[in-house]
């Protein structure tokens, strides 16, 4: 069933979203030129591999750098400091969604050097779900959450994952992006 619901409400927010995609990804080409998506390798279900895609909120080949971002980080556009903010950067996964490589709700994919963090319990209790775009992480402390806050959401909601639960991130999620699109 929740697979069918990824799916379901995936196409629907592309068809409305669209005119946002078109815009956004505008933006971006006038700021920084092409590309206009970034991809990377991230890790999924059961410790797969995959390439998550993303508007491009840095400048070219930021990827040689580390894999995390903090504030005042010069590698971030002008633009990409405004789809960040506002998590538009985040909607291409919808076709990550729709490919069955990411779900809606989930714990957010790590890129494989950040497997070193976990046991291997935690790390298999965290590949133990498909991940997703938004999570408990994201929908209680949004990008405020230190490491081990968001190590401590992403496993109870391994254990704890279910429709209801889902449900609920996304109008938590939901409240938090309409609310405080700044944070």
């Amino acid at each position: 069933m929740k697979r069918g619901l990824d799916v379901v409400l995936s196409v629907v927010a592309l068809l409305v979203l669209s005119p946002v995609l078109v815009a956004v990804a505008l933006a971006v080409l006038f700021d920084s030129g092409t590309p206009v998506l970034f991809r990377q390798t991230r890790v999924g279900l059961g410790g797969r591999e995959f390439q998550i895609c993303k508007f491009r909120s840095m400048v070219r080949d930021a990827g040689a750098g580390p894999y995390y971002t903090s504030a005042g980080d010069p590698r971030i556009t002008r633009v990409g400091g405004f789809i960040r903010r506002t998590s538009l950067d985040e909607l291409p996964q919808l076709f990550n969604v729709l490919g069955g490589d990411m779900s809606l709700v989930g714990p957010r994919p790590d890129v494989p050097a950040q497997r070193s963090l976990y046991t291997e319990q935690q790390w298999a209790q965290r590949c133990s779900v498909r991940p997703g775009i938004t999570g408990l992480a994201q929908a209680t402390l949004r990008s405020q959450a230190t490491p081990e806050q968001r190590l401590a959401l992403d496993l109870r909601y391994a254990r704890e994952h279910g429709l209801w639960l889902d449900l609920r991130i996304l109008a938590w999620t939901l409240g938090r992006l309409s609310g405080q699109g700044s944070n």
